[in-house]
């Protein structure tokens, strides 16, 4: 289990916030649990390590101090204009007994039958929301289209969880499907196109306007 290390955070002005992430900290906040809430401080590049080990739904051992929490990231906000720039983040505090929602990537694995026949793999869903005990939360949840055909799909209701989670989803929601072959259009060769002629022909009005005057 990967460890993360924080610090007690005591100052809130706006000021003290910016200075706080100018030195590369994060400010974070702590709860749930049953346990006293607290606001803290984590290391940005440390963090950015921790969730790349961990994933986004991995549990983190938080120390702050001598205080040791297991936590997983609950929430965060980002810099708009920087992706990877964390300005806050939420811990909660796992409780290994009790189920909690989180959200999930979807991948799709396998070479579709129908897509080898023309067909076009489409993946509605990329992301599902499962009830799970913190200690079974999946990286991600993987499904194999191999045997997928054309006019066929893949919904919520055809995943095997082996028990270990349950969907908040409905079972007819389609994760993911093969549409048909788009057909072009095409002219057949033994239809006659209408005879006709420009709508201006070079010379012509002028030709018809000086017989008319003449």
């Amino acid at each position: 289990m990967s460890v993360l290390h924080a610090n007690e955070r005591t100052e809130f002005k706006g000021s003290s916030i910016t200075k706080i992430r100018e030195e590369g900290l994060i400010p974070a906040v702590v709860y749930g649990n049953d346990t006293e809430n607290k606001s803290i401080t984590v290391d940005s590049k440390e963090f950015i390590k921790t969730i790349r080990e961990t994933g986004r739904n991995g549990i983190i051992s938080l120390e702050i101090g001598s205080d040791k929490r297991k936590v997983m990231l609950y929430d965060y906000q980002i810099n708009p204009l920087k992706s990877l720039e964390f300005v806050h983040l939420d811990f909660h505090v796992v409780n290994f007994k009790t189920e909690i929602d989180v959200d999930v990537t979807v991948h799709v694995t396998g070479d579709a039958k129908g897509v080898k026949d023309g067909g076009v793999l489409q993946q509605v869903l990329h992301e599902v929301s499962i009830k799970v005990l913190p200690s079974n939360v999946p990286e991600s949840i993987d499904v194999d289209v191999t045997e997928l055909d054309v006019n066929e799909n893949i919904t919520i209701g055809d995943l095997n969880t082996s028990g270990k989670y349950s969907f908040n989803h409905e079972d007819d929601e389609v994760i993911a499907s093969i549409l048909p072959p788009r057909q072009e259009e095409e002219i057949d060769p033994g239809e006659e196109q209408e005879p006709g002629e420009p709508e201006l022909v070079e010379g012509r009005e002028n030709n018809e306007s000086t017989e008319e005057e003449a």
